[in-house]
């Protein structure tokens, strides 16, 4: 069974790959993160997903806009609440290159962290395969979470502090010098 998992960055991805592999299936990335800012943050995730994929060949699909623009856009409204449209973004856009280009399945590699809202993820990728007619093959990767962290940092990976998102690092920032906004 072929599947095109969606990479948000190397350091969530080694497992994820590893585990599909292991469960037999035919695994070729998928990059489209319009979500990552600033531009240098977005390379240095995309480069490593680039050279990671070379090492173990992996097929990667890139979408590879930096797409700042159209990503604040769909939050603007709603920056509370940016999430779902962030992974609406990413899921839908994994499901349509899945059946596009002929995948049994789509998943994605947010699936392994804790710091996102799973139940949310699940639903929006549940959506995103009855639009487009293509399986989304769930996986709980969260319990690889740690291990694919260690391995990250074995293999020399790229690894970020905060999920992509200009309003995410603006919270950390906040939080790590205890600015109340």
């Amino acid at each position: 069974m072929k599947t095109l998992l969606h990479i948000c960055c190397a350091p969530c991805a080694n497992q994820p790959i590893e585990v599909l592999r292991a469960d037999g299936f035919e695994v070729a990335g998928f990059w489209y993160n319009p979500n990552i800012h600033p531009f240098t943050e977005y390379r240095a995730r995309r480069n490593c997903v680039r050279d990671y994929a070379q090492t173990i060949d992996l097929k990667l699909i890139e979408k590879n806009d930096y797409a700042l623009r159209p990503f604040v856009r769909e939050v603007a409204a709603d920056i509370a609440n940016r999430c779902v449209k962030c992974y609406e973004m990413r899921l839908f856009e994994t499901a349509r290159q899945a059946k596009e280009l002929g995948f049994d399945s789509f998943t994605s590699s947010l699936f392994i962290s804790p710091y996102q809202n799973h139940e949310l993820m699940k639903e929006t990728a549940q959506r995103a395969a009855a639009e487009f007619g293509v399986e989304f093959l769930y996986r709980d990767f969260r319990p690889y979470f740690k291990p694919g962290q260690e391995r990250a940092r074995e293999l020399g990976f790229y690894m970020q502090k905060y999920c992509g998102c200009v309003f995410s690092e603006e919270e950390r920032y906040l939080k790590k010098n205890k600015i109340i906004p």
